[in-house]
């Protein structure tokens, strides 16, 4: 029995949950050997204050839609049952506590790595997790910037490979609004729901 699980945390406020949220997830999971990969939907995101966000409600059910076929997903309301401002580095030691021996990767896209010096207290975020990051399309990372801005940085950092999916969240919800459906942007189950509950309209 493993004494200490390696645990993917994935979060964002999944505005639709797409494929790509999904293949980021089995891809840390297969190659980082995590036990399983927590989705934690944020409430409010502190850099989306003003934003249309819609009801945490809607997404938690589209994430547990778009994760009941992997029982090594597992939909994590911690972030959004908690009192607002919300961050990571805030959102880590409670994880910690639910989950005593278990060693963490936060999932992240490579932009995200490469804008980590403007997170909240990105020192602390590294000496509670691990990073794994997914390469973006032309997003480059000055390793030597990064290093400088938050020390121990590029040394806390898990590259995975693999295929990449250009999907936002963004370009769904405005593809949705212009009338057409998210048929093979987000999965089936959540295509259907976003349709009955006329969200993105």
């Amino acid at each position: 029995m493993n004494s200490q699980p390696r645990i993917g945390l994935l979060g964002g406020t999944f505005d639709p949950p797409h494929w790509g949220h999904l293949w980021l997830a089995e891809l840390a999971r297969v190659q980082l050997k995590l036990d399983k990969v927590l989705f934690l939907p944020v409430g409010e995101p502190v850099h989306k204050v003003g934003w249309q966000i819609t009801a945490v409600s809607h997404r938690l059910h589209m994430v547990s839609l778009a994760i009941q076929n992997n029982p090594n997903f597992i939909l994590d309301t911690t972030d959004c049952d908690r009192p607002v401002p919300h961050s990571t580095v805030t959102l880590l030691p409670l994880l910690r506590q639910a989950h005593l021996n278990a060693r963490f990767w936060l999932l992240i896209g490579e932009d995200s790595l490469r804008d980590l010096p403007t997170w909240n207290k990105p020192d602390q975020i590294i000496a509670l997790c691990r990073l794994a990051m997914v390469p973006r399309p032309g997003v480059e990372i000055d390793w030597a910037l990064l290093e400088s801005a938050v020390p121990g940085s590029k040394t806390a950092v898990d590259e995975l490979s693999g295929p990449t999916l250009s999907i936002s969240a963004t370009a769904i919800r405005n593809w949705v609004q212009q009338g057409h459906e998210p048929t093979y942007l987000v999965p089936t189950a959540v295509s259907d729901y976003i349709e009955r509950h006329q969200l993105y309209r």
